[in-house]
């Protein structure tokens, strides 16, 4: 059974490698941004990264620090215990446990830390033997799909789909950080329409603006959100495309109000709130005698006329027909009540009763 309940506005803070290889480090991040989940009530998971480091990177280059993502893994690298102590933290927090595995054996080291959500990154959304081994968890899968082709992303949410794994698949581009003109985010109205079965999501690593991608990917669909998070300190650099503690409660407010201010799903009409109707009715305009108007009388287009206010008990427009006959008379100027009316609107008495509620 997909179950997309586990994916729907559930904020997903990548830890990545920000502990850099320090276990207190890492620990104190999650406390941090676990106290932002808390304090704003927000469903939120907090990811971390798998390697297993030995297996990961050939042998050969283990010494090569000209190549940035190698020496960044080996610089980060923890234990399995540590992790342990990782993963234990987020669930202290209230967090949901979730991790991206780059390899076999990480995989094995979710399914035994507890990890709840697995994250596919966006490098590996055509690595066979990975997704292979990570649908075999039958664990949710999220996966972002930055640089890839819409081949690569249909064969991609087909294979899940066939093993009936509840998948959410997030727009992303992967540039670190990326510039607000490169968002791309009506990808998600592409996203959402060839994927209905699924949950949309943003993937998202702008620096200059913690509200407005928000905004703008809520009321498009997306219902998964996911950034980079680090904390500030003298001994380590900070990537600008990390959000700190601050500045995620900025990007959970924005999801509220553009929650607000959307309202229900759009897949229905909704209804108008009393306080909607209330206003609309006071510009409604109501039924006056032209001249006084007799008990038996019939009316016609020249008898009345139409003004506002609507008063209570006053027929309005929306009641109005030709041929209603009075059943009491009405003096000229005055309003045409729904107790001098020989009609439904008088003998009906839940529709007299709604008559008199409305109107000044």
């Amino acid at each position: 059974m997909i179950n997309r309940d586990i994916f729907e506005d559930l904020f997903v803070l990548e830890l990545a490698n920000n502990h850099w290889g320090d276990v207190d480090r890492g620990l104190r991040i999650v406390r941090e941004f676990g106290t932002v989940a808390r304090y704003n009530d927000a469903r939120t998971a907090i990811k971390l990264q798998f390697r297993d480091v030995e297996t990961f990177i050939h042998k050969d280059f283990w010494r090569r620090e000209d190549i940035r993502y190698i020496k960044k893994t080996l610089d980060t690298k923890l234990t399995r215990d540590e992790f342990a102590r990782l993963v234990e933290a987020i669930r202290r927090a209230g967090c949901v446990r979730m991790a991206t595995p780059f390899d076999d054996k990480s995989v094995e080291v979710c399914m035994e830390l507890g990890i709840e959500i697995i994250k596919v990154a966006s490098s590996d959304v055509t690595d066979w033997p990975l997704l292979e081994k990570i649908a075999k968890t039958r664990k949710p899968v999220m996966v972002s799909t930055g640089g890839s082709s819409l081949r690569e992303i249909d064969n991609m949410v087909t294979f899940f789909e066939n093993r009936n794994v509840s998948l959410a698949i997030n727009h992303c581009v992967s540039l670190y950080p990326a510039e607000d003109s490169e968002l791309q985010l009506n990808q998600i109205d592409f996203l959402k329409a060839r994927y209905p079965g699924h949950v949309i999501g943003l993937s998202t690593h702008e620096y200059h603006d913690w509200s407005s991608s928000m905004l703008i990917a809520y009321a498009k669909g997306a219902r998964t959100f996911e950034r980079h998070i680090d904390i500030r300190t003298d001994d380590k650099p900070f990537s600008p495309y990390c959000s700190t503690p601050e500045q995620i409660a900025v990007w959970i407010q924005a999801f509220k109000k553009a929650r607000s201010m959307c309202g229900a799903p759009g897949t229905e009409k909704t209804m108008p709130t009393q306080k909607e109707l209330d206003y609309l009715t006071s510009l409604v305009r109501g039924v006056y005698a032209k001249r006084d108007l007799p008990a038996g009388h019939a009316l016609t287009a020249d008898d009345y006329y139409l003004a506002i206010p609507l008063q209570k008990g006053q027929l309005s427009c929306r009641e109005l027909l030709n041929d209603q006959v009075l059943s009491a008379p009405c003096a000229a100027d005055a309003p045409l009540m729904v107790d001098m009316m020989d009609s439904l609107y008088n003998h009906d008495e839940s529709l007299k009763r709604e008559l008199y509620q409305r109107g000044f």
